[in-house]
């Protein structure tokens, strides 16, 4: 089992950037692919980005060139740095982890074995 914790969320202006991180443990689990998904309100949960543990990676073509995705094997631990918020950014943000063995960095939801709680990141006009 594995517990996932997220921080770094908060309120911000359009422009501006913002460091989520998201924490693994527990016992016994492997981090093949971790990533991040967002909620805003109304829609449906989307992916956003994910990284494999090899260190290959994958993006939502909206955040793509302005968010980046990274992560510490050591310390199981997986960051999104967000540059150049847009009001449209504005979401829950919630951590994934899929520890069953893959060779891709999935972007479904249902291929992901464990959540976070979630962080909010409001971007302000």
């Amino acid at each position: 089992q594995a517990q996932l914790v997220e921080s770094g969320g908060g309120l911000v202006q359009a422009g501006d950037s913002l460091r989520l991180s998201c924490a693994a443990s527990g016992r016994t689990f492997s981090t093949y692919v971790m990533g991040w998904f967002r909620q805003a309100p109304g829609k449906e949960r989307e992916f956003v980005a994910g990284i494999h543990y090899s260190g290959v990676t994958n993006y939502a073509s909206s955040v793509k060139g302005r968010f980046t995705i990274s992560r510490d094997n050591a310390k199981n631990t997986v960051y999104l740095q967000m540059n150049s918020l847009k009001r449209e950014d504005t979401a829950v943000y919630s951590c994934a982890l899929r520890s069953r063995y893959t060779s891709t960095v999935t972007t479904l939801l249902d291929e992901f074995d464990y959540w976070g709680q979630g962080t909010q990141v409001t971007v302000s006009s």
